[in-house]
This record gives C-alpha cells, structure tokens and sequence, in this order.
C-alpha cells in the first residue's frame, strides 16, 4: 500500500475550498482535514455538505461549510468573512467550483454565456482578491487556481467551459508577478479526465473506457485524490518557489 506526504507546514492553515461538496471539491476538503488544516468551504449542495462534514468528525480541526452560490459574489464575500471569523487569516485559496454542462455554440444566449462565466472564471478572479490581504499579512500564502485539458484537446461540447478555463491560465499568468510581491504564489492546477460519481453516470461508456486505454500513458482512472494530493503541494511551504505554473495531473493523455 502506498504511503502518500505529510505536510507539516499545512497544520493549522486555514484553507478556503469553493465547490467542496462533491468531486473533486470534496477530496480537497477531506485531504486539507485529514493534513490537519482548518478547512472552510462552500456549495450549493448542503445534504452533500453536511455528510462530508460529519465523516471528518475526527479531523483534527471540523470543517466549516457556508451554502454559497459562487455567480452571487456579494453571498462569496459573506462567507469568505464568516470563514474567517471562525478560523483566522486565509492562507491558501483552492478556486475549485465550476461546472462542466454541455451545450451548444449556436443556440447560446448571452444570458448563458454570462452565467457560464461566473460559474467557471469569475469566481477565482474574486475570492483571489478577497483573500490577498490575510494573505500579504500572513507573510505569504498560496492560490490554486483550476484549470482543465478539455480545451487543449479541442474537445466539442463546451466552448464556453472550455473559454473560460483556458481563460484561468491568463488569470494565473497576469497576477503571478504582481502577487508574488508579497509571496503570495499563484498557480494553475490542470486535471485530465478525473472519473467522479458525475462522470461515472454521465459519460463513461465504453468508448470512453476504450479512449482512457488508448491515449492514457499510464493505465488506470484518473481520480479527485490524485488531484487532491497535488493540490497539498501547492498549498504548502514545499511548492514556496512554485508560482505562474501550470501542473498537469492527466495520466500522461496525449
């Protein structure tokens, strides 16, 4: 059995996480716990919320969950402040809520197009500048920003999703230099094709069982906790000179 890290510098460190109830979001929440962090997050999905909080019961520290629609900034900051109340100064941001629905270029209003964009970019842009003076306070700190492949593989279905993450690679590029004044890093965490409960039941089929053996150098799902792990990275002292990066975690797709 393999024998993941421990960061030290991550006990204790308040960690935001947006989107943290399911997915990805929610292996985030449970490996900043389990790293001992103070975690606070937020969804719009409380049942699922709820029983993520209550498994981390013997978490060193409980974490806080807000119901949070990211696209309401003014209900983002709220929470952001309540989450500080309850667990002091943010020193990593983990910009993980988005949502990948498929839809059509021709048939897309401008109503849809705005709502994509604050669902999948908007956010990170906000919730980073809400955070950066606990984090120039703290001396330092550390966002993670999510990205996807989906658009370097020129994939069909999603153009305004795969806009608006190729969109977060600008983002990380244009703050990394100004952020970085005060030690504040700023990288891109990219993921491949991650095999979620919502991709299981969507769409993997045999074909897609038949594109992962094909095109995936290493065999085997990629999964959240392979994210969640490189996200401890990002997030702790280890990655100090690591910022304006994008990290791929994708099982070698090509």
């Amino acid at each position: 059995m393999s024998a993941f890290a421990t960061y030290p510098s991550l006990a204790d460190r308040h960690v935001f996480i947006t989107g943290g109830a399911t997915g990805i979001g929610a292996a985030f929440v449970e490996h900043f716990a389990r790293q001992g962090s103070r975690v606070s997050f937020v969804d719009i999905d409380r049942a699922s919320a709820e029983a993520l909080v209550e498994s981390l019961g013997d978490a060193r520290h409980r974490p806080l969950f807000s119901t949070c629609d990211v696209t309401d900034l003014s209900s983002l900051q709220s929470a952001i402040d309540e989450a500080r109340k309850v667990h002091g100064p943010i020193g990593a941001l983990v910009n993980n809520a988005a949502n990948d629905v498929r839809h059509t270029f021709g048939q897309t209003t401008p109503e849809e197009f705005d709502r994509n964009i604050a669902i999948n970019l908007r956010h990170q842009y906000f919730a980073t500048q809400a955070v950066r003076e606990d984090m120039r306070a703290l001396g330092g700190g550390s966002v993670i920003c999510l990205g996807s492949t989906g658009w370097m593989k020129k994939n069909a279905g999603y153009p305004m999703y795969a806009m608006a993450k190729a969109a977060v690679h600008g983002l990380v590029n244009g703050l990394a230099r100004e952020l970085g004044h005060d030690r504040i890093r700023i990288n891109a965490l990219v993921p491949g094709w991650v095999i979620t409960e919502k991709q299981r039941r969507l769409w993997l089929d045999a074909d897609g069982e038949a594109e992962i053996a094909r095109v995936q150098c290493l065999s085997g799902y990629l999964m959240a906790d392979d994210l969640a792990r490189a996200a401890l990275f990002l997030a702790a002292d280890d990655s100090r000179m690591c910022t304006g990066q994008d990290f791929i975690v994708d099982g070698g797709w090509v």
